[in-house]
């Protein structure tokens, strides 16, 4: 009869013979057929695949985040931008146009040229030594009152106001992160000066041309540099919707630093207005040299810049016919009435005031033309 218990075999053991149970393999039963199922999306499968065979579809990790680089969680697929350098925009700019680095060049050397001019007339030469001693004998004429304004002008010009104008110019340059700047800056007031001392002490010299009248160079003026390197210094560090600003009153400031070594009779016309020029060479020399880190961010046209300069030059222009006309009505010799030397006096005020407002109005769009990126190379 059938057994109820599997089949057995014997099992060996220490003491005789046993059996234990054999395994039985169930029987495969067919599926049972059921009612049909509508087919639906087809669901992708994520099974391991092993290396080397065709790969399967691989979820987003996780869903609505960006692709994966690299095939780890958190890396961007794409690597991100580089960022520009502090104040300097966005692009592939290297400074500003090489046109402008030119133009500013062009007019360094100009100034260079013009002062040189100024000393080979004025100081070199029989009838600019003699126009100058009437422009600066006529100063005497209503001294008493004139040196009430000036002198506080030119009690604040010393060392101190050297280094605090350009502590704070520099300083500007530093809380806007324009690194290439503050040394610019500095360039330009200690070249400015330096270069005025050597000028006026070792590197030019003044004949008694006149006789009777005889006093050592005094050209450059000292006080006039200091005024001025300090004023242009400012006009280039601040932003550059403030720099119209800045020229007129650093170029006004300049102006009557100057007039007022003319009213104390420390200086003649031509050493102010060599001094003037030789700020504005060493301006524009940095200019020539902007780095990249100095430039205005986002620049665009600047027409308030062009309104300003277009003043500045009209008025450099009428002072300019001015001072023409009174030097032409001042006779080059010793006999001069007190009426011709206070019209020469008046024509040097003139010449005075037309070198400023030009060199500013110059200064000022030069600064903003070498501030503006390439425009070419911002959008390649």
């Amino acid at each position: 009869m059938p057994s109820d218990h599997a089949p057995t075999r014997p099992l060996p053991t220490s003491g005789g013979t046993g059996t234990r149970p054999l395994p039985v393999t169930p029987p495969v039963l067919p599926p049972t057929p059921g009612p049909a199922t509508p087919p639906g999306p087809a669901v992708p499968s994520y099974a391991a695949v092993p290396p080397g065979q065709p790969g399967q579809p691989v979820p987003p990790y996780p869903p609505g985040r960006p692709a994966v680089a690299g095939g780890h969680p958190g890396a961007s697929a794409h690597p991100p931008a580089p960022r520009p350098s502090p104040g300097a925009p966005a692009g592939r700019d290297d400074g500003p146009s090489t046109a402008s680095r030119v133009v500013a060049a062009v007019v360094a050397v100009l100034a260079v040229a013009a002062a040189w001019v100024v000393w080979r007339y004025f100081v070199d030469t029989y009838a600019g030594q003699m126009l100058e001693r009437a422009a600066f004998d006529g100063a005497v004429t209503g001294q008493g009152e004139l040196w009430a304004v000036a002198e506080p002008v030119l009690d604040t010009v010393s060392v101190a106001f050297v280094v605090g104008g350009l502590a704070a110019a520099m300083g500007i340059a530093l809380l806007r992160r324009r690194w290439g700047l503050a040394v610019q800056v500095a360039f330009l007031v200690v070249g400015a000066n330096v270069t005025t001392q050597l000028v006026k002490h070792s590197l030019l010299g003044r004949e008694e041309l006149i006789g009777g009248w005889h006093w050592e160079n005094s050209l450059p003026s000292g006080h006039t540099t200091v005024a001025g390197s300090v004023a242009a210094a400012l006009l280039l560090v601040v932003p550059r919707g403030a720099r119209p600003l800045v020229a007129v009153l650093g170029g006004a400031y300049t102006a009557a630093t100057g007039v007022s070594t003319l009213v104390g009779q420390w200086h003649r016309p031509s050493d102010v207005v060599a001094a003037v020029l030789v700020v504005l060479a060493w301006a524009a020399l940095v200019c020539a040299f902007t780095p990249r880190s100095s430039l205005d961010p986002g620049a665009g046209p600047t027409p308030g810049s062009t309104v300003m300069a277009v003043l500045l030059l009209l008025g450099a222009g009428a002072a300019g016919v001015a001072a023409a006309l009174a030097l032409r009505a001042t006779p080059a010799t010793w006999d001069t009435t007190t009426a011709q030397e206070v019209t020469a006096y008046a024509g040097g005020v003139a010449g005075v005031l037309a070198v400023t407002a030009a060199a500013f109005a110059v200064l000022l769009l030069v600064r903003q033309s070498t501030a503006r990126p390439d425009a070419r190379r911002v959008q390649r």
